[in-house]
């Protein structure tokens, strides 16, 4: 099993914050090690992650068959994985998100597993032993009864290359915004564990001697409120139970804030973080994507929220949208600094394959054509697949403008002032502590982060160490953040410039657009 290299330029990466804390990545394969635990327990099994270790001649002499596949920053290294693989006559079979929304991209692969592999794998390994060489095996969309998902195996992992290691409770999401694929993917109906499910495995990590971040890697959490809360108390009790030995993060939807007994229970099972995806403060655009659950409230109070009940923020934001009706730049910032959001994830729109918005610009010949074939980046320099509404270059203006300001340190670690001192961390939070080394390195390396970045430091840090030291574990986690965001930031900032030029210069031509397939023509005698 290879996991295929994510691209390099990635907001995503934290290169610098994994290396303060010894980890080579962020995030474990959760869907690779799901998928081995459904093959045939005699089966010899070796993973190999292109993000933290080197894929050997002899791992490949050694394999029979290769498995591989991802998400779509990752479509590159996944398709020189099957060319490599077709090279040496090794069978390979792929499978993940991206192949299931563009198998085309990947008709190389000898075998391709489309959508969700619980209900599926089954039919490929009969397959493979009664000799086939080729075969596509899809599941219906968001249909699999997760309930029949497999304990992951988490043996195959080398916990300590990872900031943290994922689990999930259930999958789908009951919104249905225009650009995101989640909806296409897995459904709008969420779909979940059951409880005991969810801490066999939590069991099976805090066996293999793992304590730590765990992260639930749900679309949203809180899709199914209903069987979410009949969960939390037993994950309190366990939690207990174990002494702490976890701290939890996810991805929930801005009305998370709305219910205070929901967040209270994610308070007292030691939850920490959320990534919510706000788009964009204005309201006829948050219409327009369909993203109506962002609307008819307090962004900044909703936020608040959810910092007074112990979990900072983490947020999404994107630029590119049609129905902005002029320069969006001053509304994002103002909006993320009214919100003291520090780590936001700002994007360039991108027509995902398999997304209302693609089909919608295709319909209106503006999808371009070609944007589909490879990836060089994340959205953050990859975006605007298709021809925008506004002007090109005011987009691309816009987008650096809130990226140059968002990351300047002064305007960073000011947003981490101001979340240190509402971040409210009560009596049995737990924070897994990092060691001294870590912290230390920190230290360094801020110093050595960029013109006003240790200032801003230390400013955040003593005005967090009068007011609230509870949540001084948290502002320094946040800190570290910024060791991979205020250079990436920057970094992005010189390539968007760079496009910039080629527009003013007239250099830059819009790619052809893709064309919607003619409608058949009946033709009756």
């Amino acid at each position: 099993m290879i996991f295929p290299l994510f691209n390099a330029s990635s907001f995503w990466n934290y290169k610098e914050t994994c290396d303060l804390s010894g980890a080579r990545y962020p995030a474990a394969p959760l869907g690779l090690i799901t998928v081995a635990a459904l093959l045939p327990a005699h089966w010899e099994i070796r993973l190999v992650n292109r993000n933290t270790e080197v894929l050997s001649d002899d791992d490949l002499a050694w394999a029979d068959l290769v498995m591989t596949g991802g998400m779509l920053p990752q479509r590159n290294d996944a398709l020189h994985l099957i060319e490599m693989c077709r090279t040496l006559g090794k069978p390979v079979v792929v499978g993940g998100p991206d192949v299931t929304s563009s198998p085309a991209l990947y008709s190389a692969a000898h075998f391709q597993v489309l959508g969700e592999a619980e209900e599926i794998m089954a039919d490929f390994v009969a397959a493979w032993r009664s000799g086939a060489a080729t075969g596509v095996f899809e599941a219906p969309m968001g249909k699999t009864d997760v309930t029949k998902s497999p304990l992951p195996r988490f043996d195959l992992l080398k916990l300590d290359q990872y900031l943290h290691v994922g689990v999930q409770f259930s999958r789908g999401c009951p919104f249905s915004c225009e650009f995101c694929d989640i909806i296409e993917l897995y459904g709008r109906v969420p779909r979940t564990k059951t409880n005991e499910q969810v801490l066999a495995e939590l069991d099976a990590l805090y066996a293999l001697g793992y304590r730590g971040h765990v992260d639930f890697v749900d679309d949203n959490l809180i899709g199914n409120k209903k069987a979410l809360k009949k969960f939390l108390p037993e994950l309190k009790k366990w939690q207990n139970r174990k002494k702490f030995p976890f701290e939890f993060s996810t991805e929930a939807s801005i009305n998370l804030a709305d219910d205070a007994d929901l967040l209270r229970g994610l308070s007292e099972t030691n939850f920490f973080a959320v990534f919510i995806g706000i788009e964009s403060p204005d309201t006829d655009t948050l219409v327009m994507t369909q993203k109506k659950q962002n609307t008819r409230r307090s962004l900044q109070q909703s936020i608040e929220t959810i910092y007074r009940a112990g979990i900072f923020v983490n947020a999404g934001f994107i630029v590119g949208f049609d129905s902005e009706k002029g320069s969006v730049a001053q509304g994002m910032i103002e909006c993320i600094e009214d919100t003291a959001i520090p780590v936001c994830m700002v994007g360039l729109l991108y027509a995902l394959p398999t997304t209302q918005l693609t089909r919608r610009l295709l319909a209106e010949g503006r999808l371009f054509s070609g944007s589909e074939q490879t990836q060089s980046g994340d959205q953050c320099t990859a975006g605007l697949n298709f021809e925008t509404k506004r002007p090109r270059q005011d987009v691309l203006n816009d987008y650096r403008t809130v990226l140059e300001e968002i990351y300047h340190p002064s305007a960073y670690f000011d947003r981490v002032r101001r979340l240190g001192r509402m971040l409210r961390r009560e009596r049995g939070h737990k924070m897994i502590k990092g060691d001294l080394r870590s912290f230390f390195r920190l230290l360094l390396r801020i110093h050595r982060a960029g013109p006003g970045t240790a200032g801003s430091f230390w400013r955040m840090m003593l005005d967090c160490a009068l007011h609230n030291p509870k949540a001084l574990p948290y502002v320094v986690m946040t800190s570290a953040l910024y060791l991979h965001l205020g250079p990436f930031a920057r970094q992005v900032v010189g390539e968007i410039d760079r496009e910039i030029s080629t527009v003013e210069q007239g250099r830059w031509h819009a790619p052809p657009v893709l064309q919607q397939p003619a409608e058949p023509v009946l033709v009756t005698a």
